[in-house]
């Protein structure tokens, strides 16, 4: 059960091809070997409206959320993250700002419904 949310400032939609994105990053997720491939859910947002630093300056970025089920060591947390990352710089070198945010979810507190 991981989520990969990619959420971005709307002009970098302009100078990166965000479906080759989002496509390439969840073959990334599937060929890390730490999921189930049905439990892979990769998706992208824009963001309308942000504001950077003390002026506000409206510079570009890509911020990647991870979330996963507890379980997976810091060693495979931090492989997978600079495998996301190689992934996201070819397709976005050029964007001033590229993160990763990697969240473990407590497995005694989620809960998932599936038809």
């Amino acid at each position: 059960m991981p989520n990969l949310v990619v959420e971005y400032a709307d002009p970098v939609a302009e100078r990166v091809n965000v479906a080759g994105l989002l496509d390439d990053l969840h073959r990334v997720m599937l060929a890390s070997g730490l999921f189930e491939a049905d439990a892979v859910k990769t998706r992208a947002y824009p963001c309308h409206n942000w504001l950077i630093g003390e002026d506000g300056v409206k510079q570009t970025f890509i911020h990647i959320e991870l979330s996963l089920l507890a379980g997976r060591t810091i060693e495979q947390k931090r492989i997978l993250t600079r495998e996301v990352m190689g992934e996201l710089e070819k397709h976005a070198a050029d964007i001033n700002s590229l993160t990763i945010d990697i969240r473990d979810m407590d497995p005694e507190t989620f809960l998932k419904v599936s038809a």
